[in-house]
Formats: C-alpha cells, sequence, structure tokens
C-alpha cells in the first residue's frame, strides 16, 4: 500500500535465553528468532504423520468461502471434523467433501477441554504430538498460560487483532506472512474491541479509513523453524502462504491478579485497564447531558488531560505534533 511507512521485522539468529533476555525481550519489539531448538516437530509433522497421530479427536474449526476471514462479521461457520479429516482437508486446495465450497478455507485454533473455563494446551489437547514439540525457555514456566495449536490453509488470512500477553509464534511447517502494528498506532487502526475494523490491509478502503496509512506496518515471513516473539498489544494479521502449522505459547508478562480468571483465550484486557474504559464510558454518558458545543469542548479537556498523564512522552509528542 502506498505512503504507509514499512519496516522489516529484526531477524536474530542463533537466540538463546541469554540473549534473548538481555537483547531482545527489553525491546518491547516483534523478532524473528533463528536457530531456536524447536524438537523433532520440524521433521515428523508432515500431513499424514499428524493425521494419524491426531486421528479421530474432534476438533472444532473455522470454514469460510474466501480465505480473508473476518472475525468481526463472522464471515465464517464452526463446524467440527476429526482431526485426521480436518487436517487433510486443509492441506489441499480443493476439496471432493465440503460443508460451503470446494475450495473453501479452515483454520484451527485449538481450545482446552472446556472451551469457556480452560486455556489451550498442547499437553492436555494433544499428548501424541506433543513430545514433538520443545517450548523455548525464555520465560518462567510459572508464567505460562497455554500454548495453542494453530492449522491454516493455504491463502488463509486473518483478521487485525491484539493479545494481553506476551507470546511466542512458532512456525513448524509451511511459510506465513506477519504484518504487525504498533499498540502506538491503535488511534489509526479503527478498533472494534481487540480487532481492527480494516480487514483488507493491502488495498484499503481508504475513504472509509483515511487515518490506516498512518499506521507503521511491521513485516515478515516465517519460515519453518522460525519464531516471531509478539509482545502485548502488538497487533497482528497473519496470511498462510502455504499449508501451515504452528505454535503459539502465551504467558502473563503482568502479574497474576492482573488479568481476568474466566479468560481462557488470554484476550480479554487487563482488569485495570477496564476498569479504565468503563470510567471513560460513564464520564461520556455524563458529556451527554451538555449541548453540543460544551460538550465538544469538554471532550477536548479530557483527551488533553489523558494524553498528559497517560501517554509515553514520545507518543505525546508525536500527537501534539500532528
Amino acid at each position: 500500500m502506498e505512503n504507509q511507512e514499512k519496516v522489516d521485522v529484526p531477524v536474530f539468529s542463533a537466540v538463546d535465553q541469554e540473549l534473548f533476555e538481555k537483547d531482545i525481550y527489553p525491546l518491547r519489539k516483534p523478532a524473528v528468532l533463528k536457530g531456536v531448538p524447536l524438537g523433532p516437530c520440524l521433521e515428523k509433522w508432515t500431513v499424514d504423520y499428524l493425521a494419524v497421530k491426531g486421528g479421530e479427536r474432534e476438533v472444532k474449526i473455522h470454514v469460510s468461502s474466501v480465505p480473508q476471514m473476518d472475525f468481526l462479521h463472522k464471515n465464517f461457520v464452526y463446524r467440527t471434523l476429526p482431526f485426521g479429516e480436518f487436517v487433510h482437508r486443509a492441506a489441499a486446495a480443493e476439496h471432493q467433501e465440503f460443508f460451503i465450497s470446494k475450495d473453501e478455507s479452515y483454520y484451527l485454533r485449538s481450545l482446552g477441554e472446556d472451551a469457556r473455563k480452560e486455556p489451550a494446551d498442547l499437553k492436555k489437547q494433544f499428548p501424541e504430538l506433543a513430545n514433538d514439540f520443545h517450548i523455548p525457555p525464555f520465560f518462567d514456566p510459572k508464567q505460562f498460560f497455554s500454548s495453542v495449536f494453530r492449522i491454516s490453509s493455504p491463502g488463509l488470512q486473518l483478521w487485525t487483532h491484539y493479545d494481553v500477553m506476551d507470546n511466542l509464534l512458532a512456525q513448524v511447517t509451511g511459510r506465513k506472512r506477519v504484518v504487525l502494528y504498533s499498540p502506538q498506532d491503535a488511534l489509526h487502526l479503527y478498533l472494534s474491541g481487540d480487532k481492527s475494523e480494516v480487514l483488507d490491509i493491502d488495498s484499503p478502503d481508504l475513504e472509509q479509513y483515511p487515518d490506516f496509512v498512518k499506521a507503521r506496518r511491521y513485516e515478515c515471513v516465517l519460515q519453518p523453524g522460525d519464531l516471531l516473539f509478539i509482545p502485548a498489544l502488538w497487533f497482528h494479521n497473519t496470511l498462510a502462504l502455504q499449508f501451515g502449522v504452528g505454535i503459539n505459547v502465551f504467558w502473563r508478562n503482568l502479574p497474576v491478579e492482573s488479568y481476568d480468571k474466566k479468560d481462557p483465550y488470554g484476550n480479554k484486557d487487563p482488569l485495570a485497564a477496564l476498569r479504565a474504559l468503563q470510567a471513560v464510558d460513564r464520564a461520556l454518558a455524563t458529556l451527554d447531558e451538555l449541548p453540543d458545543d460544551f460538550r465538544d469542548f469538554y471532550a477536548r479537556r479530557m483527551v488533553l488531560r489523558i494524553q498528559s498523564r497517560a501517554y509515553a512522552s514520545q507518543l505525546a509528542e508525536t500527537v501534539q505534533g500532528k
């Protein structure tokens, strides 16, 4: 897309725990990590191997007639398939058996045993495969939250969103493009909750989303064996360039009590942030009692107060300069 600043995500080779903790993690920016031992999954996880090991366990999947899935408008349906059958379908470009169309796209985001209460954990949901994958020792095991199995049809693109925990995306098979946006560009992403309304980030409707060009675009292509460090609150959008298998490992980078205990997906805003947003909603409702010109004036004062109290200094200077 023209006029949008683009930045390559930095790549680090032969990454070990010391390098990650000293030179990568403190920057709080995305980074591609190469040379991290992920275990025999890199050699073993062929379509046939996965289908046999995963077997008849039923999995809930997203199915869409188009490869660009949109969570805001739900342009997909949920269906259930035996894992082995799902893997074979997801790896194929066309399907003899299908739910919507012969070229439908599939996406698996693994769930806990009780999806409403338990986070996903590869060791619990797929014990036959878990030993093939070695979780990088880059964080205290006590901070572990979830390990999410992800499998995508070729060409599948997922919506832009952020997570509230740090995570590592391990690309085991296939190539995947990942586009990221800084939390400081949230003002330009047209948010609805934790998701961006801009579905097509490569050819956006700039009449509808004119400020989207102001968001700096970070981009990388993950090869099999690569890890991508995605810090909490960084927006990300993924495109499977090939049939792909990956694992997200999430960990709590804030104190445990900061998070909602009833959040198995790890994507609810921290409790303090939620209270602050609710307070803003109440304040805006109070402003509605005023005439338009007064509401406009005091809303601008609120923005200035929030900016001076809570924005990072560099961001505040940037906003004031615009």
